[in-house]
């Protein structure tokens, strides 16, 4: 099993992150490529998905089908992505902080809390250089605009956007 998952990060990180992006003209079967290369190195990876260029993402993600993952986006630790979720480029999701409750001692030393999974449900839109911060939850249906930082979780159905994420309106 970590043969597998080592040939994947291998051929992934020295070759198929650099092809061209899936909606490219020449793209050279790079969105297939990188899929073949998710489903070595992910815990778990739905069908038809779709890995864009020079994305960096935890070996412990888990996406769920018709699902992808933005240009040069970035994933640390526990992220579920369910199905039917779009994600913009340049999406950082974060599921670990720096702890920094003490003041006795300084932040760098104090440190990292522990970590919070990030649960994006199905049918989500996560717009470009969207920021999601530890713990949170997406729910089914919602669409965070560019730019937003979500620091809470998201009811479903919901439009949120800025800085920090709010409620818009609701898409029904």
């Amino acid at each position: 099993m970590k043969l597998k998952k080592m040939f994947g990060l291998l051929i992934y990180n020295f070759f198929a992150k650099y092809l061209p992006q899936s909606y490219s003209k020449f793209s050279f079967g790079s969105k297939h490529i990188r899929a073949a290369c998710a489903k070595l190195i992910l815990e778990s990876c739905g069908n038809n998905i779709n890995i864009e260029r020079k994305a960096v993402f935890s070996s412990r993600v888990e996406i769920g089908n018709n699902s992808g993952i933005g240009v040069n986006a970035f994933l640390s630790g526990k992220v579920i992505i369910g199905d039917d979720v779009m994600m913009g480029p340049d999406c950082i999701i974060y599921t670990q902080n720096h702890s920094f409750v003490r003041t006795d001692i300084s932040i760098n030393s104090q440190g990292n809390e522990n970590e919070e999974p990030v649960i994006i449900r199905n049918d989500v839109w996560i717009g470009g250089r969207v920021i999601i911060l530890p713990g949170v939850v997406i729910n089914e249906g919602s669409v965070i605009g560019a730019g937003s930082v979500v620091t809470k979780n998201v009811e479903p159905y919901s439009i949120i956007a800025g800085n920090p994420a709010r409620l818009v309106k609701y898409r029904n």
